[in-house]
């Protein structure tokens, strides 16, 4: 529907209704962010969508949350204004959502958007019928007085004059375009629904598929400024950049099909972009983690939120790109982020993970209006009253800080980068030495003493940013997974920070298990903060934990966590299992808030949903012996085989269940104690990752694993060795390697 072809006439509902903002019953920082506007939001509720009913209104939902930019700009330009406040009362029930308590809601119609539009984004807002059915929508709408009002561009006053109007004077034909809108979004929303329709036949995925994905990623490549796509605004994308990596680590099969040099050239693109990104303005180069996107093309100038499911995710991709190439900055870029997720303010002393800090904060304490990026940027002076005339001038060449800025007036639509510097390193110390007439020695020690002498300074007087301390499980589960595995990873090279990875992973665990699941139905709730919300737990939050459960599991050897994992597993496929087309829904069965149920097959920001669950049901399968769950994760695979043939590059995150259903998958189980097993298990965890899972029986470990595999039942778990299991059948790769030793030595003798 193209707003600009609505009637002009008509007023405001006039049904007498009186609206009353309605956001301090929600406990999520967004919403009650909102809660002081003069619009009378309402909250997501089914007394909320019945008013609608009753009063014949139509629904207005906004859906954003607490770190984005675009959502505060709104927020100042149309939320907090009366003309907008009073069009939004009088005439619609205007109701505020959070994408991260409610994903379910925010896809369908950010499907609806997107497929309307061509694009999407945050703020998300959709009209709807009171049948919940999408009849217009966008993203961003400049307010009154906008500065981004331009073109034949409506603005957000136009759009809800013309949307009131059209229901009051054309409302069947609302109604009618409505419901072939929803149709026409049922079809274009039928991922994972259709390879299976009408009883057809399985085509088992090929690995040349893996080969397809490569090829798409090659081409998108920016070689000159690593990463993709070529142009901007730049994404990490983790789950790209892990599959990627991962190609090298999969067994020799795989690199018959795409090419040794493929395979180099794939690994080589992920390190590029994973050192342009903690060289770039994405990082903080003075404080820890990374912030959302790049909106250049050069990693410059970020958006400044940074959110967990990044963080979680890029210390995986970081991990395993120090494992391969030993790089002391990929070391001290997995330390950054590992140390920013453990320490405040993400890391909530009840053991849960926070989900974001803000983009926008005060630049100074009495200061009104907050700026995108204020925390984090400086000016030329700042450097030279903290730091001194010298070391300013090297610290500052060495961040590409300039008396003019570093930030270009395209990238500045509200002027708030006047003269303001994003920290990017841009010279190296060696460089620098030269220039400056000094050792590198003695340059090293400047910059180091300025980063201090600059975090001092921010966190003294600059306001933090504020932090969305809503404790999200899904991303829980992607933080106690990169955490177990960096844990593991360091236990031998850096034993005192792993320790405390691992601690904070373990605390995290258990916070869910005790706060956020209900063990007498073996259901999660989604969200605690103040208390576990109301939201039960949807697919990916059972995922996503269980991933990290089996990580946990990985990095301890302790059966709880498994046995956890396990029993999460199995209420996932209770609750969100396709019985008709397979493959896992997002949300559970009968939610009358709903329009449609949605799977969750291609990965973005976040890994998608039943790429994580294939992969989570192959590692259960082989550590449990359990082929109930093996075959699940080819049917989950199976019910994804169009999209995947036609789109591969969509799915990185289900091409472990590709060649998994190829090459099969291993288990090594370690039995007993000695110096040979741990310098086995050393070697295990110092590897990149790959396929394949390891357990460890004997003396007090393994009593529930060993009565729930029976394979591993069997073993003599007090005899040293390890046992690599795969289709049933064991064998001993320490003997083998100690006969092939001996043989060795004998055939060394007889010479």
């Amino acid at each position: 529907m193209d707003v600009r072809d609505l009637s002009e006439t008509g007023a405001a509902a006039g049904d007498g209704l009186k609206l009353v903002n309605r956001l301090s019953e929600s406990r999520s920082p967004y919403v009650r962010g909102h809660m002081h506007n003069p619009v009378a939001w309402q909250m997501w509720s089914p007394e909320t969508l019945e008013l609608a009913k009753k009063s014949n209104r139509l629904i207005f939902i906004s859906i954003g949350y607490a770190a984005c930019h675009w959502c505060h700009v709104m927020e100042r330009e149309s939320f907090e204004n009366t003309e907008v406040a009073e069009l939004l009362n009088s005439s619609f029930i205007p109701i505020k959502i959070d994408r991260e308590e409610r994903p379910d809601v925010d896809r369908i119609y950010m499907n609806y958007v997107q497929a309307t539009t061509g694009s999407g984004g945050w703020p998300l807002n959709v009209f709807i019928t009171p049948d919940l059915e999408p009849i217009f929508g966008g993203t961003y709408w400049p307010g009154p007085g906008s500065t981004m009002a331009t073109g034949d561009h409506a603005g957000f006053v136009d759009i809800l004059k013309k949307i009131r109007d059209v229901w009051k004077n054309q409302q069947q034909r609302c109604l009618d375009s409505a419901k072939e809108i929803t149709k026409q979004l049922r079809e274009f929303a039928e991922d994972g629904s259709i390879s299976r329709k009408d009883g057809a036949e399985v085509e088992k995925l090929d690995l040349e598929l893996l080969d397809e994905a490569y090829e798409h990623f090659a081409a998108k490549y920016d070689a000159e400024h690593p990463g993709f796509p070529k142009g901007a605004p730049k994404f990490p994308t983790p789950v790209n950049l892990a599959f990627l990596l991962k190609l090298g680590q999969y067994p020799s099969a795989v690199s018959d099909v795409i090419g040794t040099k493929e395979i180099a050239k794939a690994t080589n693109m992920v390190l590029s972009n994973l050192r342009a990104m903690n060289n770039g303005g994405i990082h903080d180069q003075i404080g820890n983690g990374f912030s959302r996107y790049s909106v250049t093309r050069d990693w410059s100038l970020p958006h400044f939120e940074k959110m967990l499911y990044d963080q979680a995710q890029l210390l995986h991709v970081y991990l395993d790109a120090y494992l391969l190439t030993k790089e002391p900055d990929f070391l001290s870029a997995v330390h950054d982020i590992a140390t920013y997720l453990t320490t405040p303010p993400m890391h909530s002393s009840t053991g849960g993970f926070f989900s974001a800090e803000d983009a926008d904060s005060l630049y100074r304490s009495a200061d009104k209006e907050k700026r995108e990026g204020a925390f984090y940027v400086w000016t030329l002076k700042e450097f030279q009253s903290i730091l001194g005339d010298r070391d300013a001038d090297i610290v500052a060449r060495y961040y590409n800080v300039k008396d003019e800025g570093n930030v270009s007036p395209e990238h500045d639509a509200h002027d708030e980068f006047i003269n303001q510097n994003v920290l990017a390193i841009s010279s190296t110390p060696s460089s620098l030495a030269k220039e400056f007439g000094l050792s590198v020695e003695e340059v090293n020690q400047i910059l180091s003493e300025g980063r201090s002498k600059l975090l001092d300074h921010r966190n003294r007087e600059r306001p933090r940013p504020a932090l969305d301390d809503k404790i999200v499980v899904s991303w829980n589960g992607l933080a106690i997974s990169a955490l177990a595995r960096t844990a593991s990873a360091l236990s031998s090279s850096h034993p005192t920070q792993s320790a405390s990875y691992l601690a904070a992973a373990e605390k995290a665990a258990a916070f869910i298990k005790t706060s956020l699941y209900d063990a007498s139905s073996h259901t999660l709730k989604r969200v605690y903060r103040e208390g576990p919300g109301t939201v039960p737990g949807f697919a990916d939050d059972y995922a996503f934990l269980i991933c990290g459960l089996i990580d946990l599991y990985e990095a301890t050897f302790n059966d709880a966590h498994l046995q956890f994992a396990d029993a999460l597993q199995q209420s996932q496929i209770r609750l969100f299992w396709d019985t008709q087309h397979l493959g896992f829904f997002s949300t559970p069965e009968k939610q009358a808030d709903l329009i449609m149920r949605l799977k969750d097959g291609m990965d973005n920001a976040e890994p998608g949903t039943n790429g994580a669950s294939a992969q989570n049901l192959d590692r259960l399968g082989v550590l449990l012996e359990d082929e109930g769950y093996v075959k699940r994760a080819r049917d989950t695979a199976s019910a994804f085989e169009v999209e995947a043939m036609q789109h591969p590059f969509l799915f990185p995150g289900l091409m472990d269940a590709v060649v998994v259903g190829r090459l099969g998958n291993s288990h090594s189980v370690i039995t007993g104690e000695g110096e040979v097993v741990e310098g086995w298990l050393r070697e295990w965890r110092g590897k990149a990752r790959g396929l394949g899972s390891v357990s460890r029986v004997g003396g007090e470990r393994g009593v529930w694993l060993r009565e729930r595999n029976k394979l591993v039942g069997a073993m003599d778990a007090e005899k040293e060795g390890v046992l690599v299991c795969e289709g049933g059948a064991c064998r001993d790769v320490l003997a083998l390697q100690m006969k092939s030793l001996g043989d060795a030595i004998e055939e060394v003798s007889e010479r």
